[in-house]
């Protein structure tokens, strides 16, 4: 069957991604937020631009200062997330990339694959981590790993190509229904906290704080 077909089943793929994505978008923004009544102490549009930056920093969450390596996996395998994104959709033009751009998309792609199975033996082997996954997350996981370990080989060898798009249809029809979602929902979250702490004048953390007249 002509490669044409599985590059119109992958398009047609992210066409439904982005349509489930604004439908939950729209829905997420119809809901109503609890109305924060504190004394305003701080700007909201600082806590803002915290929650942004410095913010998403490991040094300032205590889980990822603790689990500094399972924060570098994480960030490696949404940075081989966003590359197989990339590299999907400058698929029919690889063959005008040189040689060594190729190889580098080809190894990043590997390398965000092999991050993103050990996360998931993480799921599997870890016991809170087990306690607490579904099998929702159990299938995210693999199924964005299935699709950069495709993507790292389609690069290679053509005959990869066809499998690339095949995977990347399924993931990108499953985008708005299962755990991948969470894309849009960071940006909720991250939203809510940075009003919420900006708001309070909480953040960034003062050096010392005075409890009781002794700092």
């Amino acid at each position: 069957m002509n490669i044409l077909f599985f590059q119109i089943l992958a398009i047609v793929g992210l066409a439904a991604a982005i349509v489930g994505l604004t439908l939950r978008v729209r829905a997420t923004n119809r809901r109503t937020l609890p109305v924060d009544r504190s004394p305003v102490k701080g700007d909201p549009n600082k806590g803002l631009a915290y929650a942004f930056t410095l913010g998403m920093m490991p040094w300032a969450k205590e889980s990822t200062r603790i689990h500094a390596v399972a924060y570098v996996r994480g960030i490696g395998f949404h940075v081989g997330i966003f590359a197989g994104l990339g590299a999907l959709l400058i698929s029919p033009f690889w063959d005008l990339l040189p040689a060594f751009l190729r190889t580098v998309l080809a190894i990043g792609l590997g390398l965000g694959a092999l991050l993103g199975a050990a996360g998931g033996v993480m799921r599997i082997a870890e016991r809170h981590l087990r306690q607490i996954s579904t099998a929702d997350d159990h299938f995210a996981v693999w199924l964005v790993t299935a699709f950069l370990t495709v993507a790292a080989l389609a690069v290679w060898n053509a005959a990869f190509v066809v499998p690339m798009y095949l995977v990347a249809a399924l993931m990108l029809f499953y985008i708005p229904l299962g755990k991948i979602r969470h894309c849009i929902y960071f940006f909720f979250s991250r939203r809510f906290f940075g009003k919420f702490v900006g708001r309070r004048g909480v953040l960034p953390h003062p050096e010392r704080i005075e409890v009781g007249g002794v700092k």
